[in-house]
């Protein structure tokens, strides 16, 4: 049998303190909090409005004109502890208000570098490529591009001829990427350095990241492939090798990211630290940084495993460049062996005793 009670009419949400009340109250906190993590936009928008009054199409270059008002403004104006993505969205603000003003658009990445940045391209028989790997770098706020071609038998040379504001180290004979940065890396002074290869055009939004990193006081920022990566049971002997010297080297948390790989960039710092010409291995370059108590990070990634250029050498189980690799690694561990502070040779067992130990059992 029903029951003879009558229902009482559900009471309102404003009446019974319901949900509706706590979600704005959660809503209005969150908003507060975005207030305190994003800056102010407006100023960055104006300023770049301003800026884009004074370009005069007659005597200034566009990117260049609106690459240096920005800089200029953000050195003055932008906090010196300020994320990547806060910095950026700042610079693309100002360019906002640039465009506004000016009526043209820069084709530049609004990257606020404190210090002089470079980039060093290594190249050989990259004439399908190599243009529109200096035309995205042309797009950062870079004062030097240093491009060395080795072994070039196709028009690469001509191709860079074609671009202004170059440095060109032109060998005829093959030297081999690792070379050339080495020799890149002496022919500028800039205090952070880029490294990208000429068979590998990545956007510059792709590149920034590194540049920001090493201008914020990291010494190498390493390209983080570890997502990409199989499983350790399936990877292959070189990214294995990459994954033991960083262990070894009591950076387990490196996995598999090595100065083998582009793009990667590095402080003047570094260089000078390690010389030059340790880079021609990188390895043992990145061993030595480490050794030394530099600031070694992976801190963004580009997938340059899918977009490698599959060439002869570096097809196939043990092909040329994966022997190179692995010899370049023993190196790195061997001069670590080597070190006074780390001798471990001493520690080893002879030959003999291993022998006397295994037939024992």
């Amino acid at each position: 049998m029903a029951s003879s009670r009558p229902r009482s009419r559900p009471r309102s949400r404003r009446q019974t303190g319901g949900k509706r009340a706590p979600r704005v109250k959660r809503l209005e906190r969150s908003q507060r909090n975005f207030r305190q993590v994003m800056p102010d936009l407006r100023p960055y928008w104006r300023a770049g409005q301003l800026a884009g009054k004074q370009f005069r199409a007659d005597a200034d270059i566009l990117n260049k004109h609106a690459s240096d008002a920005w800089l200029a403004y953000a050195a003055a104006n932008l906090p010196e502890q300020i994320s990547y993505e806060s910095a950026l969205q700042a610079g693309r603000m100002f360019i906002q208000g640039y465009a506004k003003s000016s009526g043209r658009t820069p084709e530049i990445v609004p990257l606020p570098l404190r210090h002089v940045a470079a980039a060093v391209v290594c190249a050989c028989n990259e004439e399908r490529t190599i243009g529109q790997v200096l035309a995205q770098l042309k797009r950062l706020p870079l004062r030097d591009i240093v491009v060395v071609l080795n072994g070039t038998t196709d028009n690469s040379l001509e191709c860079v001829l074609q671009h202004t504001g170059i440095t060109l180290v032109y060998e005829p004979d093959r030297a081999g990427h690792d070379v050339g940065r080495a020799l890149g890396a002496k022919m500028t002074d800039a205090e952070t350095v880029l490294f990208v290869d000429g068979d590998m055009v990545l956007p510059a939004e792709q590149l920034a990241p590194f540049l920001f990193a090493i201008d914020s006081g990291q010494d190498v920022a390493l390209n983080d492939l570890t997502s990409l990566l199989p499983q350790f049971s399936r990877q292959d002997e070189v990214s294995r090798i990459k994954a033991y010297l960083n262990h070894t080297l009591g950076r387990r948390d490196l996995g598999s990211n090595s100065m083998t790989a582009v793009p990667h960039a590095l402080s003047r710092r570094m260089i000078q630290a390690v010389k030059p010409a340790a880079l021609a291995v990188p390895p043992k370059a990145q061993m030595l940084a480490i050794q030394q108590g530099l600031r070694v990070s992976a801190p963004c990634q580009v997938d340059v495993i899918r977009s490698n250029r599959l060439r002869p050498g570096n097809t196939g189980s043990g092909n040329d460049v994966a022997r190179l690799i692995l010899g370049d690694h023993l190196e790195a561990l061997a001069a670590w062996m080597d070190t006074s502070e780390h001798a471990l040779r001493a520690n080893l067992p002879s030959r003999t005793e291993i022998a006397y130990r295994r037939n024992v059992r």
